[in-house]
């Protein structure tokens, strides 16, 4: 593997899994508080409602990650157009999303978690500025990446701590999901302008580069919805027909196997897209090897995530939730197969 990726890689490799294990320590230490205060239920509606809105990342991401990274390697002259129609993009496409979702939820969904579901749309349209990790990303300063979530992360480990001992309800959560956002933000934002790697007076829409990017992102963007339709069909099952409950039970595990343990391996997998992205028009064949090495790296990692979950489900369950969690430990062992299966 050390032949096949360069040093720089590797470092932003590191930062990325830093990242990603920092937030696996704190969301050991305050997520199963957060559980067992909020109650099985409300984790129930505040899971779904982000569920439910996560259905539309899509249309509101528009598929421009992979895209913006890709052309901000490959036309690294072009920065300031590929950035600033990205966010105009972004924002046209939070606007258009959101009037879907709160008419839907304002017709359909109980009125009195209005709020709840408007709070984590408003958390969308403060992602929006993620476009500049896109830049970070593609110049492999991870790092940036790094420091802008640990000083969000701390602040909203002290925030949900503070919650939790008040015994706060669901939409005091919902809100630090924004205040989440909108930390990162302005620390990118404060990075860019500190650094001078841009003047934000020069990020001007054009018209030619939304519809190149709009073009290049769409069988993106198509892929990904017939993707959340398989993944969340499970999850609008499960809460239309056993309720918040149940749905809260499901949202448990899924936080326990992919929250905590198999980000890790995303983690890997976009910070070497770089590497790949380079390899894919340079040399074909590096490219292939690369791939290959990475499907092997996250095999192993699914071995791994998959043997740690049958041999401690019950211990994990015991030590850091209260007893009624219990009776999920059979369903977490199986479930910690699910995504190695169909890696």
């Amino acid at each position: 593997m050390a032949k096949l990726f360069s040093k720089q890689d590797f470092l932003n490799t590191k930062w990325f899994i830093a990242e990603k294990l920092t937030s696996l320590l704190v969301a050991i230490i305050i997520i199963p508080k957060i559980f067992n205060s909020l109650g099985i239920i409300n984790i129930g509606k505040l899971k779904f409602a982000e569920t439910f809105i996560s259905f539309f990342t899509p249309l509101l991401f528009l598929g421009l990650s992979a895209i913006c990274i890709r052309e901000l390697i490959f036309y690294p002259k072009r920065t300031k157009f590929i950035l600033a129609t990205a966010l105009y993009l972004r924002t046209a496409s939070w606007l258009f999303t959101i009037v879907i979702i709160l008419t839907y939820v304002y017709f359909f969904i109980d009125t009195n978690l209005f709020v709840l579901y408007l709070l984590i749309c408003i958390s969308y349209f403060v992602r929006v500025f993620d476009v500049f990790e896109y830049y970070f990303q593609a110049i492999k300063q991870t790092k940036y990446v790094f420091i802008s979530k640990t000083i969000s992360l701390l602040v909203i480990l002290i925030l949900q701590y503070y919650g939790v001992k008040n015994e706060f309800g669901i939409q005091y959560f919902a809100f630090l999901l924004i205040l989440d956002f909108l930390i990162q933000s302005c620390t990118y934002i404060s990075i860019v302008k500190i650094k001078n790697i841009f003047n934000f007076n020069e990020l001007v829409f054009s018209k030619p580069m939304a519809t190149y990017l709009l073009k290049n992102s769409f069988p993106l963007l198509l892929s990904n919805f017939l993707i959340l339709i398989y993944i969340v069909t499970d999850d609008f099952i499960l809460k239309y027909y056993h309720g918040d409950a149940f749905y809260g039970f499901y949202a448990t595990i899924y936080f326990l196997i992919i929250t905590l343990t198999w980000s890790i391996g995303f983690s890997i997998i976009n910070a070497l897209f770089p590497s790949l992205a380079e390899s894919y028009t340079k040399n074909l064949r590096v490219y292939y090897k690369k791939i290959s090495v990475l499907i092997i790296y996250m095999l192993a990692l699914g071995v791994f995530i998959a043997v740690f979950y049958n041999l401690f489900s019950l211990t994990i369950l015991t030590q850091f939730f209260d007893k009624s969690f219990l009776k999920i430990n059979n369903e977490l062992k199986l479930f910690s197969w699910r995504h190695f299966l169909f890696l």
